[in-house]
């Protein structure tokens, strides 16, 4: 009986599967506010009613898309963080953003699809918080690693977290593998923000005509967001 239930599980994976990258085929085409589940099932050769069974409204499919996508970058930024070859907080940091920025480049439209306009008509569930907190969350294991090295100041001009994050926020950062000092999480925040609108910049063709290199540009600012979050380099730091 189990054998058979497994193999139930693993088909109707590999049906959710076609119609999630049925699906990523037309918010290439598309975008993501003209999805429409007519539209997939007849792609696969499937009736509506079958692919309901799956998905049962276009915001089930689009939420799980949106998942998908957030988990694919964040796993990105934390496998650069695993195997980055570097002992420097400021090379792990800029390995991290590279990979994230690689993902981007190469995902344009899943990209898009999380870090673009709102779809209209759509509101993201709480089942997308954690995997959207994923590359955040590297970061800030990042920064406590440098933390307990040594290798991280507090900004002077620090904020009051409680002043300017949600508490939500503040509570979410309590699962990062290492502890950061409270003073040090706008910074983060701010970095964060600031790497994805680097890196939207680039996606969404608005350095077309006013960058020519960048690779080199990208490096210098993401740099310069590590040393603004309080990472120094460490004497005995590689390279990325």
């Amino acid at each position: 009986m189990g054998a058979i239930k497994g193999a139930r599980e693993r088909a109707r994976a590999e049906v959710a599967g076609a119609i999630k990258a049925q699906a990523r085929q037309q918010l290439a085409a598309d975008g993501a506010a003209r999805l429409s589940l007519r539209a997939v099932a007849r792609e696969l050769g499937m009736v509506p009613s079958a692919l309901y069974r799956y998905f049962p409204s276009r915001d089930d499919l689009l939420t799980a898309l949106i998942i998908d996508a957030f988990e694919a970058v964040g796993e990105a930024a934390e496998t650069a963080f695993k195997d980055s070859g570097s002992t420097d907080p400021v090379q792990e940091w800029l390995a991290v953003c590279r990979a994230v920025r690689r993902w981007a480049l190469g995902h344009p439209h899943e990209y898009t699809l999380i870090y673009g306009a709102p779809v209209p008509d759509y509101r993201a569930p709480q089942e997308t918080v954690k995997p959207a907190s994923r590359v955040a969350l590297v970061l800030l294991s990042l920064a406590g690693s440098a933390l307990a090295a040594g290798s991280l100041k507090v900004p002077a001009q620090a904020v009051p977290p409680a002043t300017v994050l949600n508490s939500d926020v503040l509570e979410l950062t309590q699962s990062s593998d290492r502890a950061v000092p409270e003073e040090v999480l706008p910074w983060v925040v701010t970095a964060w923000a600031q790497l994805f609108g680097l890196i939207s910049f680039e996606v969404f063709g608005h350095f077309q005509r006013v960058v020519e290199a960048p690779d080199e540009m990208f490096d210098q600012a993401v740099i310069a967001l590590a040393h603004q979050t309080g990472l120094e380099s460490s004497s005995s730091g590689g390279t990325a």
